[in-house]
């Protein structure tokens, strides 16, 4: 996927996690990334980091238009700002559905509007939203952040649709659950944490938990020219989650 050289891409939540994972491994295949982040700070050379609050409508379109500004011009986007939330539908308040939905789905709505013009100028543009099994898979403990991230599935197969003819392909990554910090402070708040992670790890058909390096190579994918008739598809990185119902393991 040499085909990213000179490419521009930005990545929301870029400076930890599979942000980061993303970032770097972008740039490693030649294209130039900025980062857009409420830390910037762990996004270290050469990405670009950039001050940016998805859930504020002026901080994104400053910070996209900063980062179009000392890129050149942007071709690639990556909406992969979000956050998470635990619990049934009956253990969230209202102002935490607001806050969740307003930065998993409404940062992903107000940091492509910025976009838009920028994209539209490019011959290889490509967007990629981070999207989650929690869309397609029902999850205990999820209602919250399932339901954000079902939103972003369907806003992805919507954007494909409108922006086709725009000369802009739009796609979504499905990740399992992945070795990232949030999880790992899901992990440390738990009562028995080795416990909750052996748990996790055995919900994946793979045995495993994804990492940050898979679900940055399948954004790497769906970024690239090699993509190029790829639009509207939720590719999912999970171990099996979503497709395998294997039978019980024989005991020994």
């Amino acid at each position: 996927m040499s085909g990213l050289s000179g490419l521009r891409a930005v990545v929301t939540g870029g400076a930890s996690g599979i942000g980061l994972a993303t970032s770097r491994m972008l740039a490693e295949h030649g294209a130039v990334v900025a980062v857009l982040d409420l830390d910037p700070s762990g996004a270290p050379e050469p990405l670009l980091a950039l001050k940016a609050d998805v859930g504020d409508d002026t901080s994104v379109r400053a910070a996209v238009e900063e980062a179009a500004r000392r890129l050149g011009g942007l071709d690639i986007l990556v909406n992969n700002a979000g956050i998470g939330a635990v619990g049934a539908v009956d253990d969230n308040p209202d102002p935490e559905w607001h806050r969740v939905l307003d930065v998993n789905v409404l940062g992903t709505v107000r940091t492509t509007r910025a976009a838009l013009p920028c994209l539209r100028r490019s011959a290889n543009a490509a967007v990629v939203n981070m999207c989650s099994i929690a869309a397609t898979a029902g999850l205990p403990q999820r209602a919250l952040y399932s339901a954000s991230k079902g939103a972003v599935l369907s806003l992805t197969l919507a954007m494909a649709a409108d922006h086709v003819r725009d000369g802009i392909r739009v796609n979504c990554v499905n990740p399992g659950t992945a070795d990232t910090p949030w999880v790992s402070r899901l992990l440390d708040a738990a009562d028995h944490p080795e416990a909750e992670r052996a748990a996790l790890n055995a919900r994946q058909p793979m045995g495993r938990l994804v990492t940050a390096e898979e679900v940055a190579a399948a954004v790497l994918y769906l970024a690239s020219p090699a993509a190029a008739s790829v639009t509207g598809v939720a590719l999912a990185v999970d171990g099996g989650m979503q497709g395998l119902r294997l039978r019980p393991a024989a005991s020994s």
